[in-house]
């Protein structure tokens, strides 16, 4: 419907905002007016970015609907300030309309690190997210989803290498069966195997839990220096970024440990996807076995559905 709302995330030089008031019949000057108001900055020189990798939108011409525009509600748009576009360039009656002082200012956060701005690089959704989403972060952004098997073995070598400490209370079976689960490419890795990645590439692991909003750290009383970073909606993990606002920068996956402003940053991420409800109840969400279309709740009947059917494609309803 014309009428339905776009929701929309901002990110610029001056931290993070929401914008939870257009809809698809609110045009490309509305659009920019409201960033202006929200950032601070220029509605003269705003330009924007979306998509993954994030590429300019058009945004020429002012009166162009949004429902035209390559965007949809929960996207996250790059702001980034054009201060070469001068307004002369501009017609005196748009000039006049954007060149309004914004009103209603969010006070946003002061980050001590403006260089790039902290995004989501989304992965498939095929059992080993989170081994794809430690790779491409440890490599520095290489995009593997065939490191699956290599990281799985990694895990079980280790576990099967210190019985003691990964035994069946901890590891909540035994150890030998553990191994054999999590080499299953149907296995779904956590805190366990996150840990153990942790100390296996002597970096610390911080978990952004959108749910909870909660940065859970696997290493950090390791003498690591430096970190990485994934999001964890309660089912899906997908690595995060950094985007420099200088394109002919590459992006960032690997952080020091003493930078506090990533930190920062990853928080405020965890509370925008909270109050958003980009989350997955992992105990109480529904699915539908997308062979059998058997309907299911929550992971547990998922999993042991799988194990007695064989069955691991499974749609959320």
């Amino acid at each position: 419907m014309a009428s339905s709302l776009i929701i929309l995330q901002c990110k610029s030089r001056n931290g993070q905002s929401r914008l939870n008031h257009l809809t698809r019949e609110h045009t490309v000057a509305d659009l920019i007016e409201s960033i202006a108001q929200v950032t601070g900055c220029n509605p003269l020189c705003i330009k924007i970015l979306a998509g993954f990798p994030p590429k300019p939108l058009d945004i020429s011409d002012r009166c162009r609907n949004l429902e035209n525009l390559p965007i949809k509600s929960g996207d996250t748009l790059i702001i980034q300030e054009e201060t070469s576009q001068r307004k002369e360039n501009l017609p005196k009656d748009e000039e006049k309309q954007l060149g309004r002082k914004p009103q209603g200012k969010v006070n946003l956060p002061n980050l001590q690190n403006p260089s790039g701005i902290l995004i989501r690089r989304v992965v498939p959704a095929n059992n080993s997210c989170l081994f794809t989403s430690v790779y491409f972060a440890i490599s520095g952004g290489v995009y593997d989803t065939k490191v699956g098997d290599m990281l799985r073995k990694v895990i079980a070598d280790t576990v099967s290498a210190d019985k003691e400490t990964y035994c069946e209370a901890f590891l909540g079976k035994s150890n030998k069966d553990y191994c054999k689960w999590i080499l299953n490419n149907n296995s779904w890795g956590g805190a366990i195997e996150l840990s153990i990645l942790s100390k296996y590439y002597k970096v610390e692991i911080v978990a952004v839990d959108t749910q909870n909003v909660r940065l859970n750290r696997f290493g950090e009383d390791a003498k690591y220096e430096n970190r990485i970073f994934l999001i964890y909606d309660g089912i899906h993990y997908d690595p995060l970024m950094l985007e420099p606002l200088d394109h002919s920068h590459s992006v960032q996956t690997i952080f020091p440990k003493t930078d506090e402003c990533v930190l920062q940053m990853a928080m405020e991420i965890a509370q925008e996807a909270k109050s958003s409800r980009q989350f997955t109840d992992i105990q109480n969400f529904s699915l539908r076995c997308l062979v059998c279309s058997q309907c299911l709740k929550g992971q547990q009947e998922a999993q042991q559905h799988a194990k007695d059917t064989g069955h691991c494609n499974f749609g959320e309803i």
